[in-house]
């Protein structure tokens, strides 16, 4: 088995991206936990925006989160809003500032051109092979996918090509269907 030498190498790149992110964050007065509730927030849908799906998604304690997401507040990087059905859950959304900032620094330019330099083929291959491990990290240890929607066995294509979700029971568009959802479950295979 390769486990170790997979797992180096997974440790090494995690720690070049981290020092990255870090230096990027810095730069933007930013701790790189704060960094991630925005990239999360940047991904995520409007199923999964609330400060116990950001909790899940980071392995980070409410305290945590609930400390980070009050900095990122205060400096006009995200915004909180009531749900409209439900005033007891908290709704979260980037700001223009901070979509502006995510955008300009997730991923960030190191790893853009180390990619860049890659070629297409090389990509592509890295690609499915980080999402089998990740799913199988995930699936081995039952923890929650967070997969894209247009993966998830909940969703379906409509008769006049849009989208569906079978567990919330209600319409996506193509821009939704790109985002990840804390409820997602892979299509089984058959």
């Amino acid at each position: 088995m390769k486990t170790n030498q997979i797992y180096d190498y997974v440790e090494r790149l995690s720690e070049l991206l981290r020092v990255d992110a870090r230096q990027k964050g810095a730069e933007h007065g930013l701790l790189p936990v704060q960094l991630e509730v925005l990239h999360y927030l940047s991904i995520c849908n409007q199923y999964s925006d609330t400060p116990m799906a950001v909790t899940e998604y980071l392995g980070q304690t409410k305290g945590t989160v609930s400390q980070t997401l009050k900095v990122l507040e205060n400096k006009a990087l995200l915004i909180k809003v009531s749900d409209q059905k439900d005033k007891r859950t908290t709704h979260l959304s980037l700001s223009t500032k901070g979509r502006r900032l995510v955008n300009e620094i997730i991923p960030t330019p190191k790893f853009i051109r180390a990619c860049e330099a890659l070629p297409s083929t090389t990509q592509d291959t890295i690609v499915i092979s980080l999402n089998q491990l990740l799913n199988s990290i995930l699936s081995a240890n039952g923890m929650k996918t967070f997969g894209v929607c247009h993966s998830c066995r909940h969703n379906r294509k409509t008769k006049d090509k849009g989208f569906f979700c079978d567990l919330v029971k209600q319409p996506l568009t193509v821009d939704e269907v790109q985002l990840i959802c804390r409820e997602h479950e892979e299509v089984m295979a058959t």
